[in-house]
């Protein structure tokens, strides 16, 4: 009876001490839950993939998100709360950006927001607007931030016509197409006008040439930005008689002084010449 007591009285502490260990551990999984839920999430910021300058047009390539530690400061940046990569296409950097660092609402202006074009446009200088169409604009294939240059189709002199066509403005960037500064969706739409960053001397000549003639805009290849020994005011010009066989030949002004130079009179062969010799005397005169 003894040894059945103590065996009943093993088993009885084995069994509590079973039921104590699992409470334990039921308890220390329990406390493990509570800290981590109590843990507060990163949240998601927007930052510059790459060194964006002032007045750089925002790509969605150009920003990335970054894992932002909660308790940390947020205030003004752009989080997956409100913001998103599509939502900032079009967009202009206010200030230099460094890679990796948040976006907020103060480095960051949105199209249509007051002071955009003057974000856009790098220091010293300025927005000019001229008139485009289907067939000088490109067929609406021209985007913000593409590069152009500016052709002036024009003709010369009132009794002779002349026709040239001059490339006055080269690589030139584009800011606005109509009133929009981007175009997320890359929707091909015919513009009406379009708006250039120019140099103070360059708006003067876009102002000018606009009174001329005809005003085209060539698209330059993203690939070719710019021209060794190409300035950004190299007038070069294509004359009628280049580009058809039909156009009055061009008169060289050697050509042309030789044709308007009055015609001489023949000149008259001299005469024989007679030497007359009279004692130690001699004339020479012409024979009759």
């Amino acid at each position: 009876m003894f040894l059945g007591a103590a065996a009943l009285l093993s088993a009885g502490a084995v069994y509590t001490t079973q039921q104590w260990a699992q409470a334990q551990l039921d308890q220390a999984a329990q406390t493990a839950a509570a800290g981590r839920a109590a843990a507060p999430a990163a949240v998601q910021v927007l930052v510059a993939s790459r060194a964006l300058p002032a007045g750089t047009i925002l790509k969605p390539a150009d920003i990335r998100w970054q894992q932002w530690p909660a308790d940390a400061s947020t205030a003004g940046y752009l989080t997956s709360a409100a913001s998103s990569p599509a939502k900032l296409a079009g967009a202009v950097a206010r200030a230099d950006l460094v890679a990796g660092e948040p976006l907020t609402t103060q480095r960051v202006v949105q199209p249509g927001e007051r002071g955009f074009l003057a974000a856009v446009l790098k220091p010293g200088y300025r927005a000019v607007t001229i008139n485009v169409s289907a067939s000088t604009g490109v067929a609406g294939f021209i985007f913000p931030g593409d590069r152009v240059d500016l052709v002036l189709s024009r003709q010369l002199g009132a009794e002779q016509k002349r026709y040239v066509s001059e490339t006055v403005l080269t690589d030139v960037r584009v800011v606005g197409i109509d009133q929009r500064s981007s175009n997320p969706k890359g929707e091909v739409l015919v513009p009406q006008t379009a708006t250039l960053e120019v140099s103070p001397k360059q708006a003067e000549i876009v102002t000018l040439v606009t009174e001329l003639g005809k005003l085209s805009l060539s698209l330059r290849s993203l690939a070719t930005p710019g021209e060794p020994g190409l300035p950004q005011h190299a007038v070069t010009r294509t004359w009628d008689s280049e580009a058809t066989q039909g156009g009055a030949p061009r008169v060289t002004p050697v050509a042309a002084s030789a044709a308007t130079a009055p015609a001489r009179a023949p000149r008259r062969a001299a005469a024989p010449a007679v030497e007359v010799i009279r004692g130690s005397t001699s004339n020479l005169g012409a024979a009759s």
